[in-house]
């Protein structure tokens, strides 16, 4: 009976995975909202960038020193488009966006239309079918975009260059996506090296562009340090890997629908963004059809 007891011990229970996926959706609302917070802040996007890939370049040298900078089986073009996806091009996109557009419209422009491009990607590229209830939820998506951008031709003095370009740097993450499935990478093998290639880039920004942390504060840079290094960078990782273990990917991946809603909140109470009725309910919107497009309500087949 104590063997036993020991054998149900070892074996994770769905709470810790649940708790893991949990962890992993407030990590990316934190990322989103500390981004924004930088950008408006003293802090440049090639500093945040040095900060976001160097501390897990770092800490996850083992494993890209195991595999080397080039792993052998993996597509220099593969790896390219993983880099380009997830790393140095997306980061600044991003960042650049942040730089004008609240966390709100990070959380449905961004985080909410990621997996509607990675459909998009898969049913024009890879002939991909989704189902009725992922189309559903791809359709609720768009509807949540809808809702958004229509609130903002209500507002003055929008930045568009933030709004149009939250797309496009998920786009690059849905490219990441599908490249990372053809890759046969683990994700640590796949976050160690996208982490050293894109750390490696910021080095050579750095030097053509330079860099300056004088003008900024040690709270300011302790808070990016934690929130892009070793929450983003690091923490996330091994947590929503140890969700799609223990729970498998769809319904890990379907906590992502509360980043949205967290973004929107966070942005209000931590930054002092408003957000109104309308941006609210984009929000729940589009939290229900990024967790519909997982699959997760879908008939197993």
């Amino acid at each position: 009976m104590v063997h036993a007891s020991l054998q149900e011990a070892a074996v994770p229970s769905k709470a810790s995975g649940y708790a893991a996926a949990l962890v992993t959706v407030v990590i990316w609302a934190v990322w989103v909202i500390a981004t924004r917070h930088g950008r408006q802040g003293a802090i440049g996007a090639t500093e945040l960038g040095l900060i976001r890939f160097g501390v897990p370049a770092l800490v996850l040298a083992p494993v890209w020193l195991r595999t080397g900078l080039m792993p052998r089986g993996v597509s220099p073009l593969v790896l390219f488009l993983m880099v380009c996806g997830s790393g140095a091009p997306f980061f600044h996109l991003a960042a650049f966006a942040l730089r004008f557009a609240p966390a709100s419209a990070a959380g449905v422009l961004l985080v909410g239309a990621m997996p509607l491009a990675t459909a998009l990607i898969g049913i024009v590229v890879f002939r991909e079918r989704p189902d009725r209830l992922r189309l559903a939820g791809l359709g609720a998506i768009l509807l949540g975009i809808a809702l958004l951008l229509t609130s903002l031709l209500e507002a003055q003095h929008i930045a568009w260059q933030g709004y149009l370009l939250l797309p496009v740097a998920a786009t690059f993450w849905a490219v990441y996506t599908h490249a990372f499935r053809r890759s046969g990478l683990g994700a640590l093998e796949g976050s160690a090296l996208i982490a050293i290639w894109s750390f490696l880039i910021h080095i050579g920004l750095a030097f053509t562009v330079g860099v300056d942390f004088s003008g900024i504060g040690f709270q300011a840079l302790g808070i990016q340090v934690v929130a892009q290094g070793l929450l983003s960078g690091l923490a996330a990782t091994v947590a929503y890997g140890a969700a799609v273990r223990i729970l498998g990917s769809t319904p890990a991946a379907a906590f992502a629908a509360l980043v949205p809603v967290m973004a929107a909140f966070g942005g209000a109470l931590l930054l002092g963004e408003t957000i109104g009725p309308v941006d609210i309910i984009a929000a729940l919107v589009t939290g229900i059809g990024v967790a519909l497009s997982t699959g997760i309500l879908s008939r197993r087949r």
